[in-house]
């Protein structure tokens, strides 16, 4: 497998489970027993693991060896032989103590300039034949005398006539103020209430005029006084 190619899927593969701190470095000019070394992190046991896991089935799947791994049995640091590659997964304590990146950094591939050339490299002769589309821009269009006036006429058309504002002088003079209520006065209001009930005076005596049968007895009763009176007299 190209090396370009491979050091591709061993990145795919970390980034694929949140490998911390990736760098790969060019060895061809340090020794010859492999082109490429791989420094990642993880921050447990279990994610050491899963990303050697990753980088194994990546490999496998696209056609690539797998010479050997060791460190899975404790995870904190885990290498995996790939022949031409060897990838170093590491906690970032055990990275920071053993310090690789000073013994095998003599020269770090960029990944993204990496990703760029293989992605060329694999682009079939029909990607490249695919013409450019041109954009051919429009010719100026000459504006004439008429063309302006038509568009004049057109824009007159779309603006709404405003009803002329009328003065409040002279809606006045005009009579086109409305007419208010005239308020009602405190003498009608008064009119207007309910007389109070009179009150009835308690305590005083009513005069009843007396009837005639009393008046005759009275009279007879005074005659019969008046001839008694006249008889002693005698």
């Amino acid at each position: 497998m190209d090396i370009k190619k491979l050091q591709t899927l061993v990145f795919d593969a970390l980034e694929d489970v949140k490998g911390q701190d990736i760098q790969v470095f060019d060895t061809t000019e340090i020794t010859s027993l492999f082109d490429r070394v791989c420094v990642v992190s993880g921050t447990s046991n279990r994610q050491t693991k899963a990303l050697a896991a990753s980088v194994r089935d990546k490999v496998k799947e696209n056609g690539g060896n797998i010479i050997g791994m060791e460190g899975e049995g404790t995870g904190e640091w885990v290498l995996v032989d790939l022949g031409d590659m060897v990838v170093h997964i590491m906690q970032p304590a055990i990275r920071a103590y053993y310090r690789l990146e000073e013994l095998w950094g003599g020269k770090e591939v960029k990944m993204g300039a990496a990703k760029r050339t293989t992605s060329k490299m694999t682009a079939g002769p029909l990607d490249e034949e695919k013409p450019k589309r041109s954009r051919s821009k429009a010719a100026p269009v000459e504006v004439t005398p008429d063309m302006m006036a038509t568009q004049t006429t057109l824009d007159d058309e779309k603006k709404p006539t405003r009803k002329p504002r009328v003065s409040k002088v002279a809606a006045e003079l005009a009579g086109d103020k409305p007419a208010r209520k005239p308020r009602a006065s405190a003498t009608s209001d008064a009119a207007v209430k309910k007389p109070r009930a009179a009150k009835i005076p308690t305590g005083g005596r009513i005069k009843v005029a007396a009837t005639k049968t009393a008046t005759a007895s009275s009279k007879e009763a005074a005659a019969k006084k008046a001839t008694t009176r006249r008889k002693t007299a005698e």
